[in-house]
């Protein structure tokens, strides 16, 4: 009788043949709109299936739980939101960032907060979370900040300069909470000129023009 561990890491393999990677991106697409919709602890199987009109035994067979479905749901769809922002400047940079976050309705932001207290007690799921959405955000801020003091923007023992990324999407989140409401371009805009760049000792400036970090 094969012990239980080795019966998990067989599972994925069998479990893959079943649903075409087109349909399989069908569904976590359905299973993050769910999330953002009605959050981690209303999200069933049931509810998916009905989405998708997907059987729930073929849902079972893939994935054998909520949380694996919720994992592999972050994982395919994985995407960097600031990837491709270099303006020349910091300041149009993270304007453009507000843009991106507007543009894409607050998506990514509504999934991290449907998802974060979940996320605590579940390590996989807390893992994911950070690999697909918080941690490639924090790096393409990060780097942002870093063009800027290799331009000369900032100086590079600036002790604001590690915060920014915090203070961003720190921000995107507190809104939602504070206001019941997700952070627009105007919101995020404000919160730029008047809390993070005058931190950074750079004098508030115009918005880049919309477009220009692509």
């Amino acid at each position: 009788m094969p012990s239980p561990g080795s019966a998990q890491e067989s599972a994925p393999t069998s479990r893959r043949s079943k649903i075409t990677p087109e349909r399989a991106q069908e569904l976590y697409t359905a299973v993050l709109d769910l999330l953002r919709e009605s959050g981690y602890e209303s999200l069933t199987m049931e509810g998916v299936a009905s989405r998708t009109r997907c059987g729930k035994s073929t849902l079972y067979r893939q994935w054998g739980s909520k949380p694996e479905l919720v994992v592999a749901a972050l994982h395919g769809t994985r995407r960097t939101l600031f990837s491709d922002i270099d303006t020349g400047t910091l300041s149009g940079d993270l304007h453009e960032a507000a843009r991106v976050v507007d543009a894409t309705s607050g998506k990514d932001t509504a999934l991290m907060h449907a998802l974060s207290h979940a996320a605590l007690q579940n390590p996989d799921l807390l893992c994911a979370l950070h690999s697909t959405l918080i941690t490639p955000a924090i790096a393409a801020i990060d780097e942002m900040v870093e063009r800027a003091v290799r331009r000369g923007e900032i100086a590079a023992d600036n002790p604001a300069a590690e915060y920014v990324a915090a203070q961003v999407l720190g921000i995107m989140r507190a809104r939602s909470l504070l206001e019941g409401r997700y952070p627009e371009d105007t919101f995020l805009a404000r919160f730029i000129e008047c809390a993070v760049l005058p931190a950074l000792g750079i004098p508030a400036s115009p918005p880049a023009p919309e477009g220009s970090g692509t």
